[in-house]
């Protein structure tokens, strides 16, 4: 998996996460003013992804 950074049409920063097949799988949902705060939200994004648990709905 890849994150992209790229300035949006309103001159902010946002992210894109993207699969091995090209597919985009998860964006940052708001633009950032500067790029630190867009990397460090991908930062906080790959800090917390680590072994957490799955939740499903009880049927």
């Amino acid at each position: 998996m890849t994150f992209h950074v790229k300035k949006d049409a309103r001159g902010e920063w946002r992210w894109n996460l993207t699969a091995a097949n090209g597919k985009k799988i998860a964006t940052s949902g708001e633009g950032y003013k500067d790029k630190k705060d867009c990397l460090h939200a991908i930062d906080l994004v790959k800090k917390s992804a680590g072994d957490k648990i799955v939740e499903e709905p009880a049927p």
